[in-house]
């Protein structure tokens, strides 16, 4: 990548490096102290600010909001894992191995038996749905309820939790933070055990300490029991924010000791004892260097290295090990449920057939799918062809076949590929499927009614919805994750993709197919590890060297609203800043003041806000949509997101919107523009990593100006610091589910 001369088009020339002080996105290495996290998590500030709680953007007949109907899919998939769960050690009643036909007669003689029904309903069959193939050893699920809105917490338990609040100096505006996070009884939740105010989003343990002495005075101390577990807790929450779904039981024991805990140790037993922890000790065939390694002891309490490999021990939420463990589950059931060639579906030589009309990666693609319940694709830009031209095949052969996308933006580019319209329900978004508000639908048992679901972005899959995903697929369907390993990882807490690209359980098909023109060759460079310098003869990259925080908001200011729309003919509207922060001299909040001034001056009535202002809207942690404000009234602000109409109630406004005419590299992650403009202020070095460069400079279509006081900080980011580590157990679990597949 060259400074080149005939930049001065695009931008005058300037001087040496910046000092501001962004927020920095990427997440803590594992066994980290966990406790700064929070706006690492989610890709931004708005992930620790915003709560999974009930989104006020209801439409005006009252229907549910995608944000409402994705929670509560959330939680029954959770209640559902959960009873699947206890399933495994409650006694077996008779008759519960049976399975398809036969336990359906079963329940049916049993229903009669009990006189629940008469035997001509009990036995009438039932009207026929949708034909899908057969498959192997059927898995029976109860079809979902509908959806529920979650319910707010009543005006008299906020109302005691103030009280509460103000005997111990915290401010009334937590109340209903409070208690809808503690739930029935939080008045006397808190005043048992004060340090529970660490549940509420945004609390910090210093401030849950001043609580606890303003209530309970010389009663309580550092070495409070409720406290040691209280902080456990915390810190595991902390550390799923940054991406981790556990903690090495060292990472833990050494936060807890930097937060003034007396003993760790036994912190941490206290919060296994009441159930808020979980332990968990897996078996490494391989222990990751400098992980702390435990060989299980033998019955002489010695440790006995030879009876059983070492096991690394872990701590973590029930919340994110159910997940894990069901996400492991439902890829085992994926690989090992597809039927085989009996005539009901398509046969190899129609497979073949199909694969023979398309060529290089994508026939490869296709063919890995005919044979395989789970197959892995990995590629660029570019490479997003080649699951369209699967989805095209599978069309073909008349398979109920579905195309997922992280964002609204990636849905449109997918139909552009595939050549269908939205309203088909080939092509939806992730959050659009899980929730119900997209297509295909489920079927009599409660399954997605598909054959073949590809989800593209796959790397942004967080641990929670990528089970979801799994859990939801029917027996005999077939599952394709796609995208580009370069990129950041999701948002929430795992790394799915990269998890089960390592545990080589089921074909990868890597891709042949190059991002074009110098913005690819100059990211495929970046990807293996090299800042390349490139030939850009239209100045499809150009550099712009800044001196300090305050020239770098200037510099960008003038590429946005002149230079860009001026030399390389993308407007304004069409452009977009990504920095590594929200804080500082020159994160996201500094250059979108500079650039509302510039843009879209106005007065700011509604919450800051103005009509056409760039908005990014958070209704949960860790899923934004990009938008504009049409208007505000009494109702709330009205905003136009990815097409769609949205209205933020007013007192959500503040915890769920930004302006977004500048973002983060994670709120840009799966979209891309024809023009984008990279800032790089000079203490924006310790937290660039590859990742995070090959994700911002992915994001331009056309043009990237790179905005940057970084110097040399910037080359060895991109040859020296990969992916910054995530503890999870995916990897670990997928290997006793998968030993043929291994």
């Amino acid at each position: 990548m060259s400074t080149e001369s005939a930049a001065a088009e695009v931008a005058e020339p300037e001087a040496p490096e910046a000092a501001a002080e962004p927020e920095a996105e990427a997440a803590p290495e594992a066994g980290a102290t966990p406790e700064d996290a929070g706006a690492d998590a989610a890709g931004t500030d708005d992930a620790a600010e915003a709560e999974a709680t009930t989104d006020a953007e209801g439409s005006a007949d009252g229907e549910l909001s995608e944000a409402e109907a994705e929670l509560a899919a959330q939680r029954e998939l959770r209640q559902r894992i959960e009873e699947r769960k206890a399933a495994r050690t409650a006694p077996v009643a008779a008759g519960t191995k049976l399975q398809g036909t036969a336990a359906d007669l079963l329940a049916a003689v049993r229903a009669v038996e009990s006189g629940e029904k008469p035997v001509a309903s009990a036995f009438r069959e039932p009207e026929p749905v949708a034909p899908r193939r057969p498959a192997a050893e059927p898995v029976r699920r109860q079809a979902p309820a509908a959806p529920a809105a979650p319910a707010e917490p009543a005006g008299e338990a906020v109302a005691a939790v103030a009280a509460v609040l103000g005997e111990g100096g915290a401010p009334a505006a937590l109340a209903a933070k409070a208690a809808a996070a503690l739930g029935e009884g939080a008045d006397g939740h808190l005043r048992e055990d004060p340090w529970q105010l660490l549940r509420v989003p945004g609390v910090r343990p210093e401030q849950a300490d001043g609580f606890a002495r303003a209530l309970l005075g010389d009663a309580c101390g550092p070495g409070d029991e409720r406290r040691g577990r209280a902080l456990t807790v915390w810190l595991l929450e902390q550390a799923a924010l940054a991406g981790h779904t556990a903690l090495d039981a060292a990472a833990l024991t050494a936060a807890l000791g930097q937060r003034a805990v007396p003993d760790p140790d036994e912190a941490v037993q206290s919060a296994l004892a009441e159930g808020d922890v979980l332990v968990f000790q897996d078996a490494l065939d391989d222990a990751p260097q400098g992980a702390p390694v435990t060989a299980p002891a033998g019955e002489d309490g010695e440790s006995d290295e030879e009876a059983a490999p070492p096991v690394r021990v872990l701590f973590g939420l029930e919340r994110y090990a159910l997940a894990e463990e069901s996400l492991a589950d439902g890829l085992a059931r994926v690989i090992n449920s597809l039927p085989k060639d009996d005539g009901a579906g398509p046969g190899a030589e129609a497979w073949e057939s199909a694969a023979g009309a398309a060529s290089g990666s994508a026939a490869e693609l296709i063919r890995a799918v005919a044979a395989h319940g789970l197959v892995l694709h990995t590629g660029g830009e570019a490479a997003r062809a080649e699951p369209a031209a699967l989805v095209a095949a599978a069309r073909s052969l008349g398979l109920r076949v579905c195309a997922a996308a992280h964002t609204a933006d990636g849905q449109r580019r997918l139909t552009e590929h595939t050549g269908t319209d939205d309203a088909d329900g080939e092509a939806v978004t992730v959050a659009g499927l899980l929730s119900g508000q997209q297509a295909p639908g489920r079927d009599a048992d409660g399954a997605l009614a598909l054959d073949l679901l590809v989800v593209l972005d796959a790397p942004q899959l967080d641990v929670e919805a990528a089970a979801m995903l799994v859990e939801s697929l029917p027996d005999g369907a077939r599952l394709v994750l796609s995208g580009d390993p370069g990129v950041l990882w999701s948002a929430g807490p795992g790394r799915v993709f990269a998890d089960v690209l390592a545990a080589r359980a089921c074909p990868q098909v890597v891709s042949r197919t190059p991002d074009p023109g110098p913005v690819g060759e100059l990211v495929s460079g970046i990807g293996v590890g090299e800042l390349t310098e490139v030939a850009a003869p239209h100045k499809e990259v150009v550099i712009v060297p800044v001196r300090d925080a305050d020239d770098a908001i200037r510099r960008t200011v003038q590429l946005v609203a002149d230079s860009v729309p001026r030399a390389i003919g993308v407007p304004s509207e069409h452009t977009q800043v990504i920095t590594p922060g929200h804080g500082g001299a020159a994160g996201t909040r500094a250059l979108n003041a500079a650039l509302k001034e510039r843009l879209n001056p106005g007065p700011g009535r509604f919450g800051g806000f103005d009509p056409g202002d760039r908005v990014a809207h958070a209704p949960v942690p860790g899923r934004t949509a990009l938008g504009r404000v049409v208007r505000a009234d009494a109702e709330g602000l009205h905003l136009e997101c990815d097409g769609a109409p949205v209205v933020v109630a007013k007192e959500r406004v503040e915890q769920s919107v930004r302006h977004a005419w500048a973002v983060t590299a994670h709120q840009a992650a799966g979209r891309r523009w024809p023009a984008a403009v990279v800032v790089l202020p000079g203490d924006a070095a310790a937290a660039l990593t590859r990742p995070w460069v090959y994700a911002a400079f992915s994001r331009a279509e056309r043009h990237l100006s790179v905005v940057q006081g970084v110097a040399q900080a910037l080359p060895q980011a991109v040859a020296e610091r990969p992916a910054k580590e995530r503890t999870t157990r995916l990897r670990t679990l997928l290997r006793p589910q998968l030993p043929e597949a291994g």
